[in-house]
């Protein structure tokens, strides 16, 4: 670990930041948009789940790996990034009420669960429907068959753990070691993480942002990365398990999947074509 005040750290940890920041640029503007544009054309759901496992294990090497090598030189700087963000009023009176008050608290942690089974009560309600709204570009993701929904578990637990240590807590501080503004700290890390799903269109990235503010606002309120990790992981869950397992089935076999109501209607709709085909005189303009 690098002490707070040794002289060379912001040189070193500078140097540190410039790298990390050039190898998540070219991720997001090159392999990961390259990556996905091909993952968007397979049709095999072997050579899908052959993907999704690479996805995996770089994802768990890469980021993975980066959080821990960046924590290790930052640690020491986490508690006064902590310290400058808990002087933040918006944060101090927040943690202030929720720590004085039951009550307050008790709305917080309501609030956040309302808001979770919100959002899984608006998948059951389009479990009727065609397709289901996502943020960004993602349906090419969506696990097709029961063998991907593994794959579907793995990768949301995955991205809940190691992206929150990289680029919630690991990132930040690192930015944060360099400049010593806790704020340019987190809307910086905000800015990579959005930049991040850049191959998702520009709705996963204006979505991304919002939902890494809310991630950040999880982590810097109650003072643990333990809450962002769960509610990334569950956010993900959502989009890779329980739309894919609610409207879509795949967990079934595919004759025991149930027929959409737009699936439903061509049967008759062919009928009567293949009717008046057969009852229009010839000659008759088509």
């Amino acid at each position: 670990m690098i002490p707070v005040d040794a002289p060379y750290a912001p040189w070193f940890l500078g140097a540190v930041l410039v790298a990390l920041v050039a190898v998540l640029a070219w991720r997001a503007g090159t392999k990961d948009r390259r990556e996905f544009r091909r993952f968007k054309r397979l049709r095999s759901t072997k050579l899908r789940q052959k993907t999704m496992r690479k996805w995996l294990l770089e994802s768990l090497a890469w980021f993975g790996g980066s959080a821990l090598i960046v924590l290790v030189l930052v640690w020491q700087f986490v508690p006064p990034m902590v310290e400058q963000v808990y002087a933040w009023p918006l944060v101090a009176g927040v943690r202030h009420a929720a720590e004085s008050s039951d009550l307050v608290f008790g709305l917080l942690v309501g609030g956040a669960m309302g808001l979770l089974a919100a959002v899984i009560l608006a998948v059951f309600l389009g479990r009727n429907a065609k397709e289901v709204p996502t943020i960004g570009d993602i349906h090419a993701l969506l696990p097709r068959t029961r063998a991907e929904l593994k794959y579907g578990w793995a990768l949301s637990i995955n991205a809940g753990i190691v992206e929150e240590l990289l680029l919630r807590l690991a990132l930040p501080t690192l930015i944060f070691a360099v400049f010593g503004n806790a704020l340019v700290a987190v809307v910086a890390s905000l800015l990579v993480f959005a930049a991040m799903h850049a191959y998702q269109g520009i709705a996963g990235v204006v979505g991304s942002f919002v939902v890494g503010a809310v991630l950040m606002a999880i982590f810097l309120t109650t003072g643990s990365i333990l809450w962002a990790i769960l509610a990334h992981a569950l956010f993900d869950l959502r989009s890779l398990v329980l739309i894919p397992v609610v409207v879509y089935q795949v967990h079934l076999p595919e004759s025991e999947r149930r027929p959409k109501k737009e699936e439903a209607e061509p049967v008759e709709a062919k009928t009567d074509q293949a009717t008046q085909a057969n009852t229009r005189p010839q000659g008759t303009a088509r």
